[in-house]
C-alpha cells in the first residue's frame, strides 16, 4: 500500500482555517517544533523507522514535503 501526503504548512493552515497558533489543550505542553532541515540534513529525502515501519520523507522542488510508506 502506498500513503502520500503532500502539504505545505501553509497550505494546511488555508485549507483548514485554522491560526498559525496551534491548539493546546488545558495543562497540554506545547509541540516541539523542528526545522525540517534538521531533519533532512541538507538531503533532498530521508527514510525514517517509526514503530518498525519504513517512511521516506522527502522535500519537493516547491518546497513542500512528502511523506511516504
Amino acid at each position: 500500500m502506498h500513503n502520500a501526503l503532500s502539504l505545505s504548512f501553509h497550505d494546511a493552515v488555508s485549507a483548514t482555517g485554522l491560526s498559525q497558533q496551534p491548539a493546546r489543550l488545558k495543562g497540554a505542553e506545547p509541540l516541539r517544533e523542528l526545522p525540517s532541515q534538521a531533519l533532512l540534513g541538507g538531503q533532498k529525502a530521508v527514510e525514517i523507522v517509526h514503530n518498525g515501519l519504513r517512511y521516506k520523507l522527502q522535500a519537493t522542488r516547491l518546497g513542500k514535503l512528502i511523506l511516504t510508506k
